[in-house]
């Protein structure tokens, strides 16, 4: 005979072991099998699987999940450790061409099965995109062919390139519809906005600025305020903007200037930015918006080519404007101090003549390039010694800088605090004592990291663009946590 009690506690014991094994498989059955009616889609939203980021979305099979950057069982271990650690995949010092380089040869399509990000991008006319590059489609046709790259119309040189994000990215996502353009899977356009994560705005916001912000002739009001009155009203008349008060919306004001009479009006919608040097809080703020590298002016230097240590004979480099208002006073105080120093060059350039070409020798024969603040915290400075695997050194104490989420820049950067660059010796002395092995580390990794600031099309992954798609996926979980919090009693009002 049992004793009295041991039977039924074993019993509840067994009943609950077996009902936890019930639990955990059906809900592992759900992730895997589930699909939107049975599971809320902001549960597949941005899961890391082996390190990568990925949207698990319904009926995608095991072996349809691929996993880029990753080359070796060891790499799968590691990526598996960062994993549970909490980490991006992007933070993996190896995180650069040559994985990226393998994950491309494994891309032969891409659907919204696939895709990281899904977005929708709206038909505007093309006087706010190509046509401001004057492009004439034929009758009924919203935009340029560009399964062609030779018949893509190609954006101002000059200084205008370093703003041309607007153009990189949206040939990208026209490129995600086009059969035989070879691209990352990051991000791909769809037709139906309620399948979107993001609804890109295709505005050429930085170009509209550059070339038509003054008034021509008997012009009133220029072409560039027109346009940005323009797209509020189309933008504030769309049922998508209604949704959610335009929170979903991706509108990219990398220059400085541009969107200046918008931006008040569109505050909500998530910004592609420079800094945020010129912008109240309330309408641009890292919560919501993207940090975006510059496209550098100067040609990117070979590996091979790239000078080491002992070849680089100028201690200090520095060309551009010197004499600057607001925070770029700073840059006057540093020339006084350093411009008769003999292993510095501290002058005065610009992009005409042969502008560029000087910034580009001088910078590959420097062991450091000065990156200080201007008019606003940021230049395209900073990503022309990057390319020229020139170390830079930060004095900007308000800089916000791209990808900082999941690129580390203190291993190839040197940050100086504005207070201190400024007092005699100190710079200097810092700069000295970085010795060759030191020097050395970051050299290399900033060899390593060139190919995250490159702009280009076709796009390749974890090039500048890749990286944006990227940046903008992790920001879609905030986004939807804004929303969500804002419906508490929305629906509850529309209800009574």
């Amino acid at each position: 005979m049992w004793e009295k009690g041991i039977f039924p506690s074993r019993f509840i014991v067994y009943i609950m072991t077996i009902s936890m094994f019930l639990l955990i498989v059906s809900y592992v059955f759900l992730l895997q099998f589930g699909n939107t009616s049975l599971i809320p889609q902001s549960v597949f939203k941005l899961i890391l699987l082996n390190g990568t980021s990925v949207y698990l979305k319904p009926n995608v099979k095991n072996e349809q999940i691929k996993l880029p950057f990753l080359s070796s069982e060891s790499s799968q271990v590691d990526a598996q450790i960062r994993l549970k650690n909490g980490e991006s995949p992007c933070q993996k010092s190896s995180y650069g061409k040559k994985m990226c380089s393998s994950w491309q040869q494994n891309i032969k399509s891409c659907d919204t099965n696939q895709a990281l990000l899904r977005v929708f991008m709206y038909d505007l006319p093309s006087e706010f995109h190509f046509g401001l590059l004057g492009w004439k489609g034929k009758s009924n046709q919203m935009w340029p062919e560009v399964n062609d790259p030779s018949r893509i119309p190609l954006y101002p040189g000059g200084l205008n390139l370093q703003h041309s994000m607007e153009y990189w990215l949206t040939l990208d996502l026209l490129s995600s519809n086009t059969p035989n353009v070879l691209r990352p899977c990051a991000a791909i356009r769809v037709k139906n906005s309620s399948q979107a994560d993001v609804i890109f705005v295709p505005f050429f916001s930085s170009l509209s600025y550059n070339r038509h912000s003054k008034l021509r002739g008997k012009e009133k009001v220029s072409v560039n305020k027109k346009l940005q009155n323009k797209l509020v009203q189309f933008l504030t008349m769309q049922n998508e903007w209604k949704r959610f008060g335009g929170k979903d919306h991706l509108i990219v004001a990398h220059h400085p200037n541009s969107m200046l009479d918008a931006r008040w009006k569109l505050g909500s919608a998530m910004f592609v930015l420079a800094d945020f040097g010129r912008y109240p809080t309330e309408i641009a703020n890292l919560e919501k918006d993207i940090i975006t590298p510059y496209k550098h002016v100067v040609r990117t230097t070979p590996s091979a080519d790239s000078a080491p240590f002992d070849k680089r004979p100028i201690l200090v480099f520095f060309q551009g404007a010197i004499y600057r208002k607001d925070g770029g006073a700073i840059r006057q105080e540093l020339y006084y101090l350093l411009k008769d120093e003999k292993d510095v060059h501290f002058a005065f350039g610009t992009i005409q003549g042969n502008g560029v070409n000087q910034a580009r020798q001088g910078m590959a024969t420097s062991k450091f390039c000065l990156n200080i603040a201007g008019d606003t915290p940021s230049s395209n400075r900073l990503f022309d010694a990057i390319v020229s695997h020139c170390v830079p050194v930060i004095i900007s104490d308000k800089i916000e800088l791209p990808f900082e989420d999941v690129i580390d820049y203190s291993e190839f950067c040197v940050y100086v605090r504005a207070s201190d660059a400024v007092k005699k010796g100190y710079l200097l002395n810092l700069l000295r004592g970085i010795k060759r092995d030191q020097w050395t580390k970051m050299w290399e990794k900033l060899k390593e990291i060139v190919p995250h600031f490159q702009y280009q099309y076709p796009s390749q992954p974890c090039d500048a663009v890749d990286m944006i798609w990227q940046a903008v996926a992790r920001k879609v979980p905030s986004i939807q946590f804004r929303i969500h919090r804002e419906n508490r009693y929305r629906r509850a009002a529309q209800i009574k």
